[in-house]
């Protein structure tokens, strides 16, 4: 047998069939697109919805090197005045605090929000019960469906001047709080805010990554001696990390967006040094006002400062070994 063997495998290597093993950087486009064309044809109408609701109407940027005037002529005779839409952005001050407000808000969230949908994915995935899992699901994820009007009542109804915890302190001889209207604590109220609301569905990501990690790791480490939190640093983290990175990278490039509708409930209550954001600043002077122009030309430089955030990250991704948002073949 081993004089067998030694014939066999001595022998000369068959070549493979051609085009069998190639590679798929082999192939033509010709090839490729014989192998792939269902593929094709299944993306095709997203791929219509996309050009037609996203790239068609981005085309409409054109309108912020323009002094724009949608009653006499529109986009085609309205005059090209380059980048004074811009120039003027920058001189504006409310612009200035706009851009103040969101990146501090974005911090502050990306320190106290961020993590929060994580801790509690590793705290439901802990539960042993599979009805309590549920039931505690449930209860999380449900105020993610509620408007942000209700959202606001609801945080009015327990913190406003006249609600729940004020009228406690006063019926214990203290002087009743009024957070709804301070506008020193906005952004604590505004975080608070987006945890009770977001952070259930947020988990939802980061349970299917914990699901993802083998089993058998965990045995393994227990076997070992590894306790739970010896397992949940060492197994847990680690098989989180490429989620929590991607995550990181898109809030990273969202990170002029810090919503809308939030905002303007609570706008008149605590004024708007506090609560101008990037979105309500292009609402009042963009669209509000008329002036088109300038309201297009703050919204492309969101989207442009979102990009680089983005390609920044990503490259800091890549530095430290992970994927990122997209990577290079």
């Amino acid at each position: 047998m081993g004089v067998l063997t030694t014939r066999r495998s001595s022998g000369p290597a068959t070549p493979p069939a051609p085009g069998r093993h190639a590679k798929p950087d082999d192939l033509t486009w010709r090839a490729k697109l014989r192998r792939d064309w269902p593929l094709l044809v299944m993306n095709l109408p997203m791929l219509l919805v996309v050009v037609g609701f996203w790239w068609v109407p981005a085309l409409g940027n054109v309108i912020a090197f323009q002094d724009y005037n949608p009653y006499t002529g529109g986009i085609v005779e309205s005059p090209i005045i380059g980048f004074t839409n811009f120039a003027l952005l920058f001189q504006d001050p409310q612009f200035i605090r706009a851009i103040a407000n969101t990146l501090s808000i974005t911090a502050f969230q990306l320190v106290f929000y961020f993590p929060v949908p994580i801790l509690l994915a590793l705290l439901l995935n802990s539960i042993v019960s599979a009805r309590l899992r549920a039931f505690v699901q449930g209860v999380v994820y449900m105020p993610f469906f509620f408007s942000w009007v209700l959202v606001v009542a609801i945080f009015q109804q327990m913190f406003g001047g006249a609600g729940l915890l004020a009228q406690i302190l006063r019926e214990n001889g203290h002087e009743g709080v009024d957070w709804m209207t301070n506008s020193d604590t906005f952004i604590l109220l505004i975080t608070s805010q987006t945890i009770w609301k977001d952070a259930g569905w947020g988990a939802i990501i980061f349970l299917a990554a914990l699901s993802t990690i083998d089993p058998n790791l965990y045995e393994a480490a227990a076997v070992d001696g590894a306790r739970r939190w010896r397992r949940m640093w060492h197994i847990t983290l680690p098989g989180l990390r490429p989620v929590i990175v991607l995550l990181l990278i898109l809030r990273l490039g969202d990170a002029l967006n810090v919503g809308f509708e939030q905002f303007m409930l609570q706008r008149s209550a605590v004024g708007s040094e506090a609560s101008e954001v990037f979105d309500t600043f292009v609402y009042w002077s963009g669209i509000r006002t008329g002036d088109l122009g300038y309201g297009a030309a703050a919204g492309l430089f969101k989207g442009l400062v979102g990009l680089l955030l983005i390609v920044a990250a990503n490259r800091v991704a890549h530095a430290f070994g992970e994927r990122g948002v997209y990577s290079r073949s």
